[in-house]
């Protein structure tokens, strides 16, 4: 595999909190959200408009995952695992840690939280003007392609088309909700 090939494979199966945030603030991102972490995670912070894995139904709406952040791989397994029932799946990379650094709200027991950004995930200055929505500098326009095509922005540059083939053409696939090993991590 060559690199421009890796990093468009990265591209077509990977999205930021960034990209997401922007998404969700159109109120119909063509996507549903899934956080995968456990009911006591869930509990403590989620990402409003995420619905838990285990209450995903069989939709064919394409999904995004996430879990903690970069330490945990709860949203890959659950994407992998999604992948192989046919669903069309992209991971949220830097999960809710980083969607909380970037200073997007949670909801909590408490109600709504927002937490001032992280200068160091969400940086301000020169050559950040373009900082719309909160998205981090560098991290271009959002994705697009089938099932992600109302994601804000355009596409990533080198992305290329939503994947496509065998796991990704027929949305037929069963339900996560009580089939197979728990997806959900440990976290």
């Amino acid at each position: 595999m060559k690199a421009a090939e890796f990093f468009a494979a990265r591209l077509a199966f990977q999205t930021d909190v960034s990209d997401v945030h922007a998404a969700l603030d159109t109120g119909d991102p063509g996507f549903v959200l899934v956080d995968t972490r456990n009911d006591h995670a869930w509990d403590q912070g989620h990402i409003p408009g995420a619905i838990r894995l285990k209450d995903l139904t069989d939709e064919d709406a394409p999904i995004v995952t996430y879990c903690w952040g970069p330490g945990c791989n709860g949203a890959t397994k659950a994407a992998l695992a999604l992948a192989e029932q046919g669903r069309e799946v992209r991971e949220m990379i830097g999960g809710i840690e980083y969607w909380i650094r970037e200073g997007f709200p949670t909801h909590t027991a408490a109600g709504m939280e927002t937490r001032a950004p992280d200068p160091l995930t969400a940086p301000e200055g020169p050559g950040f003007s373009a900082l719309a929505g909160g998205s981090a500098a560098g991290s271009g326009p959002a994705p697009k392609g089938p099932g992600f095509s109302a994601l804000a922005g355009g596409s990533a540059a080198g992305s290329g088309p939503a994947p496509e083939g065998p796991g990704f053409s027929a949305l037929a696939g069963g339900s996560a909700a009580g089939s197979g090993p728990a997806l959900s991590c440990g976290c």
